[in-house]
């Protein structure tokens, strides 16, 4: 019998769901470890790293959408995929602000929460070896090996799905990347609709690297198409030499 490869946590406060979570996941190998709060989960992740959480937004205690947070900070690294019978946009945004990688509404088919959960640890596992270790753009330095952001050379915190927008974008530099795209780079082939995300995480990102977010400079928006990353030293350049 082998081990395993993939280790998921379930937080979920109705016993019921998370046993049959357990045993549908657990016999297609994954290994699964329960939480019914927000608490216990954060404690089980400080005891065994997780590659994926599957975690409820309607429990009891600290709440799904400040249990995420809470996540993302001690676990960067792992997949997260919040499961609710919400289906409102708000609820969906909110949780992808909180650092969830993905959003699952009750009642869901197994075979579209794996795929989902597929999706997401693919993106969390994937490296590509060939691109540049370090890209920059204006006083922007992004170091793709060691996932870090330097801003006129200080730090800047972003979160997972931040880091990895802004590095697709940034290796495109002046391209016209559609929604799409982005999309599907990011969040895994089966993605290509849900432009909520797009919009929420480069929000997020204009706060962080722009000189003023309602004016973006680096990332600009083309309407209704996509993003085109834009490095702004090189814009001026153009524009004093008349180009």
């Amino acid at each position: 019998m082998t081990t395993p490869l993939i280790n998921l946590l379930v937080v979920d406060d109705e016993p019921a769901m998370r046993r049959v979570l357990r045993n549908s996941l657990g016999m297609i190998g994954y290994a699964v470890e329960e939480a019914g709060c927000g608490e216990d989960a954060l404690g089980a992740l400080q005891r065994r790293p997780a590659d994926l959480v599957l975690l409820d937004i309607n429990m009891p205690g600290i709440g799904g959408i400040e249990t995420c947070r809470r996540i993302r900070d001690l676990a960067p690294a792992a997949g997260i995929v919040m499961v609710s019978v919400r289906a409102r946009e708000d609820d969906k945004v909110q949780a992808l602000e909180y650092g969830a990688d993905d959003y699952v509404t009750k009642p869901f088919r197994l075979r579209e929460l794996l795929a989902r959960l597929q999706s997401v640890l693919r993106r969390v596992r994937s490296q590509d070896s060939a691109a540049p270790s370090v890209l920059q753009a204006g006083d922007l330095e992004l170091d793709v090996k060691n996932r870090l952001l330097r801003k006129a050379d200080r730090e800047v915190h972003l979160s997972q799905k931040e880091f990895d927008i802004l590095s697709f974008l940034m290796r495109h530099q002046d391209e016209l990347v559609a929604h799409a795209r982005l999309l599907q780079a990011v969040w895994g082939p089966e993605y290509g609709g849900e432009t909520e995300y797009l919009r929420t995480y480069v929000r997020s990102l204009r706060k962080k690297i722009e000189a003023e977010a309602g004016k973006p400079q680096y990332i600009v928006t083309e309407p209704w198409v996509g993003y085109r990353f834009r490095d702004p030293s090189e814009a001026s350049s153009a524009n004093r030499a008349g180009v």
